[in-house]
């Protein structure tokens, strides 16, 4: 025998075809590449298990009663270079094998194989076939020799048990899954990734197919054969280039790996493989989930016909999935796409992958500029924290996205240059908007921050410095998305200057004056600081730990901190002034005005009656109860009248059963308390504040929480309470939050005192966490 360290007759025999002196035009081998390669990889299956099969045979195994089996990876025959060979020796109870149990390994052996090799009894096998990843391998079981009717028994058993007990071992699977991804990252976006173990990779791919054979979930079988082949193809090439088993793509590898795949060069490399990857994750997501809602529900309550859960007009949930309704209607809703996304995104639950391919085949595009309703949709998308991750995902792979923000190509899969990024370009954006949406209270325009955090390197991949690219292409799109001129010279200039703020304070001597006057000549008022110190944090922490370390944090904070001072920190309140209105005649003798103003996106609602303590809360109950959304509130006093102008979402409204609604609610005869009462804690605590520096006629109170039904009514109606006067509100929704302000005046006219001022904020904070006053 030769020895077991020598040369492997089985790989030479089954390797690539030497070159030739007539080389075919590289569109050629880019068509041929898959080909040849799984033709490689069956070369190579089919000469481990001719060597198997002799060894059998000279062994004198038994034909019946025992066999002779490949599971894992060389059961689905996919021998790459450098693979192990899995095999196992099967018996029935009371079958002699003889000496062949201990001969039987020696020929592979000296044929140059890495042998993984077992002998155990039917019983055996399925007993261990309770520790899952012993079960994975089992579901691939393919005869090599011996007693084929005892293979298909061991086959078929295994298949069986797998699943009977899938409700037992998926959640197990699951967590196995989500811990290896947690240490290995993603295929598509980890610098240097795993094409085995990565999120995306073969491991996942087979995870995939064990989850189909359960009959619970199915997943589109060409998609992920075609995925799994192409990271088959790719680890070939890894391990030849190695020289040894290895699943990694070290830096240095993409190049040869490119001229290897016929790509142009090492990036078009890198898109290829994490394009794969990124297409494996998204279906392994969206099984997970499928299989989760399917566990979750008790048998009983797994009706045939879909129970639709309504969320936004023409959008409900269904078995944990955003879906269309009946009454939606593509064609003529323009805005249908991005309500589905912000749905799902919000309640952290799968857009369905049919339901957003189908709005963008029957969908109507988006005007220019975006109606404002649209922006909102947009930025209540962005602001829904790791929910947007993979409702973002879904949009890019069904396509959808590419109507929403077709500059997103540019940055698609893009890799970083700084090994301190943990991501692509395309997922560091996404994961510093999930960063972002944690500032959202810090800031006075949130919608302006998270849209920033989303394009902040939009200017990747050219030769231009990106900050510098990037700016015009920023403004570009804000005003796309109908933002006014000021929020998009903002827009520009916070992607202009984004690493102006890091740079500068972990490079300059924070005590040289010089060093303040940088960031100062840039950033020239305090709101525009805020949302750059929110911007910086957020980048920095989507980057990786060490770029938002303690030492960093704290330089970056503190000269945020001493520019603020500079600046005369502390946001203001912008003076809001009213255009007089007609009073009319009937409001004049004592009666109320109500009109209803429909708008392309949703109603205008003017209110005009006899000024009093707690108008604004009877009518911010109004809209309430009816559940109509308030999206922005003026509320002023003019002569001894009060002016309530409301923008709501309900385009159509009926003026007569909102004036009797609040004529009930005014009267007394119904009580909205009971029904907008908070009954536990939102996803964003209250922040109330008295913003003493605002005005110097009233008390200014800013408050902001969940954007949920019922704000405005709670708000107003514990100021009503302790009889103080809402003399202006400024009421708008800016992502998931509702960012109020009211100035308020004692009943007699003049600001409040510090005493009253502090017992109307802790008033409101109390309404707003439904405690008891």
């Amino acid at each position: 025998m030769t020895a077991r360290s020598g040369s492997r007759p089985w790989r030479r025999s089954c390797g690539s075809a030497p070159a030739t002196a007539t080389t075919p035009p590289s569109s050629q081998r880019r068509r041929e590449h898959t080909r040849v390669s799984a033709a490689d990889r069956s070369r190579r299956t089919t000469a481990a298990d001719e060597v198997c099969a002799q060894a059998y045979a000279d062994v004198g195994g038994p034909e019946l009663g025992a066999a002779l089996v490949a599971v894992g990876g060389y059961g689905r025959g996919e021998l790459a270079p450098y693979s192990d060979w899995d095999v196992v020796l099967v018996h029935d109870e009371g079958v002699d094998l003889g000496e062949a149990a201990a001969r039987l390994w020696y020929p592979m052996w000296d044929a140059g194989a890495n042998l993984d090799h077992a002998v155990r009894s039917l019983p055996e096998m399925a007993a261990a076939a309770s520790d899952i990843r012993v079960a994975l391998g089992l579901l691939d079981v393919r005869h090599l020799a011996g007693d084929p009717n005892l293979t298909l028994r061991l086959r078929t058993t295994m298949l069986t048990h797998w699943r009977q007990q899938a409700a037992h071992q998926l959640p197990a699977l699951r967590t196995m899954t989500m811990a290896r991804h947690e240490l290995l990252g993603e295929l598509a976006h980890a610098s240097v990734p795993d094409l085995k173990e990565a999120a995306g990779g073969l491991r996942d791919a087979t995870v995939l197919k064990a989850l189909v054979a359960t009959w619970l979930v199915d997943v589109p079988h060409v998609e992920l054969e075609r995925c799994r082949q192409s990271l088959l193809d790719v680890r070939d090439i890894v391990q030849e280039l190695a020289g040894r088993a290895a699943d990694r793509i070290t830096p240095e590898m993409w190049p040869e790996l490119a001229e290897r795949l016929e790509v142009p060069d090492a990036l078009a490399a890198q898109r290829l493989v994490r394009e794969r990857g990124r297409r494996i994750t998204h279906l392994s997501r969206l099984a997970w989930r499928r299989v989760d809602g399917y566990l979750d529900r008790p048998r009983a309550a797994r009706p045939r016909r879909p129970d639709l859960t309504p969320l936004a007009p023409g959008v409900a949930l269904a078995y944990g999935e955003v879906v269309l309704d009946r009454t939606a209607k593509p064609a003529q809703d323009p805005l249908l796409l991005l309500r589905a996304a912000a749905e799902a995104a919000e309640h952290d639950v799968v857009l369905a992958p049919p339901t957003a391919a189908r709005l963008v085949r029957q969908g109507a595009s988006l005007p220019e500029p975006w109606p404002e309703e649209a922006r909102r949709l947009f930025v209540r998308l962005l602001a829904s924290g790791r929910g947007l991750l993979h409702v973002w995902e879904t949009l890019e792979e069904t396509g959808a996205l590419a109507g929403i923000l077709p500059e997103w190509e540019r940055i698609r899969l893009l890799p970083h240059a700084s090994t301190i990024h943990r991501f692509t370009v395309d997922r560091h954006a996404v994961e510093t908007c999930i960063e972002a949406s944690h500032h959202i209270r810090d800031v006075a325009r949130p919608d302006v921050l998270l849209v920033t955090a989303l394009l902040h390197d939009i200017g990747k991949g050219s030769l231009t410095e990106h900050s510098v690219a990037g700016a015009p292409i920023a403004r570009a799109i804000a005003r796309r998305m109908g933002f006014d001129a000021p929020a998009v010279e903002t827009i520009g200039t916070l992607v202009r200057w984004h690493l102006l703020l890091a740079e500068t304070a972990t490079t300059r001597d924070p005590d040289d004056p010089a060093t303040l006057d940088v960031l100062l000549e840039r950033v020239g008022d305090a709101e525009t600081l805020a949302l750059l110190t929110a911007l910086t944090e957020a980048d920095a922490r989507a980057a990786s730990p060490k770029a938002w370390s303690v030492w960093r944090s704290r330089l970056i904070l503190g000269l945020a901190a001493r520019a603020g001072r500079a600046l005369d920190a502390g946001p203001t309140m912008p003076a809001h002034a009213h255009e007089p209105v007609e009073i009319p005649e009937q409001v004049r003798r004592g009666g109320m005005s109500l009109q209803v103003e429909p708008l392309a996106d949703g109603a205008r609602v003017t209110v005009i009656a006899p000024d009093r303590v707690g108008l604004l809360a009877d009518m911010a109950a109004t809209f309430a109860v009816q559940r109509v959304g308030v999206r922005a509130a003026r509320a002023w006093s003019q002569e001894e009248y009060a002016v309530n102008v409301w923008e709501v979402a309900e385009a159509y409204l009926d003026a007569t059963v909102l004036r009797e609604r609040f004529e009930a609610i005014s009267e007394g005869r119904l009580d909205p308390s009971g029904r907008l009462r908070p009954t536990g804690p939102g996803r964003l605590a209250p922040a109330v504040a008295v913003r003493p520096e605002a005005s110097t006629q009233a008390t200014v109170l800013e408050v902001r929480t969940d954007d949920r039904p019922g704000v405005v009514y709670l708000v107003a109606a514990a100021l009503a309470a302790l009889g103080i006067t809402v003399r202006s509100a400024h009421v708008d929704t800016l992502g998931p939050q509702a960012v109020d302000v009211f100035y308020l005046q004692e009943a007699s006219a003049g600001a409040l005192g510090d005493e009253r001022a502090a017992q109307a904020a802790h008033a409101v904070r109390a309404a707003l966490s439904g405690e008891s006053n």
